[in-house]
């Protein structure tokens, strides 16, 4: 089965598009760009919708979707929208911002036809894209019911990037941990230069006093 749809789309519009079957996964899927448009501006999400899964990537108002069949996981559909959006900003740049509804879809959807079967069938795909794959989802993907979410109208969104704000709250201590130890050192340091500064003064005064005049004139004879 693999991947069976294929859509991008700025906003609302939809810009190209390819279905590999026979379904409603159009319909449903501009459902999801509705409500995608309230969520966080660049995302990964996952939607469950019967027996079939909606993938949707968000990047610079861009989002591109794919519908994959239950059992065909997340890292590959991930990596097939990584390199569709990487494929259709390099073809289109800038005409992407102002492109009417369907613009692109005679051409595009040739191409999006030809990487879903290769995504799909291509027993390669998967240790080729695993690594790409993981560092898609690590920003975020969620599961739930798209059913409930469309009967409700609740707002699905996800993930706000707890790790990149703890390690860069890390990187901020241990700057401002090792600043505080080099401050710490250098007020020891001078510190201690005073002191061996003061007990040699005093050592001399006591030996000038002994010695009867500040030559130590007695004590060198």
């Amino acid at each position: 089965m693999g991947i069976l749809y294929g859509m991008l789309a700025r906003g609302n519009v939809v810009l190209a598009e390819f279905s590999a079957t026979p379904t409603n996964a159009s319909a449903i899927a501009r459902q999801i760009l509705e409500r995608a448009q309230q969520g966080i501006e660049d995302s990964n999400a996952s939607y469950s919708h019967d027996r079939y899964i909606f993938h949707v990537k968000r990047t610079d108002g861009l989002t591109v979707l794919c519908m994959t069949d239950n059992a065909f996981g997340r890292r590959i559909p991930f990596a097939f929208l990584e390199d569709i959006h990487q494929k259709f900003v390099k073809t289109y740049g800038r005409a992407i911002l102002s492109a009417p509804a369907y613009a692109m879809n005679e051409e595009f959807s040739r191409i999006l036809s030809q990487e879903m079967d290769h995504y799909s069938n291509d027993p390669n795909t998967d240790r080729l894209n695993r690594l790409k794959g993981e560092m898609s989802q690590v920003r975020s993907v969620m599961i739930d019911n798209i059913e409930k979410v469309l009967d409700r109208g609740d707002r699905l969104a996800l993930l706000v990037e707890k790790t990149t704000t703890l390690q860069g709250g890390a990187v901020r201590f241990k700057r401002h941990s090792h600043r505080f130890k080099n401050t710490l050192w250098w007020r020891n340091a001078k510190l201690t230069c005073s002191l061996v500064f003061v007990l040699l003064i005093i050592i001399y005064v006591v030996l000038a006093f002994l010695c009867h005049g500040p030559l130590l004139a007695s004590c060198l004879k």
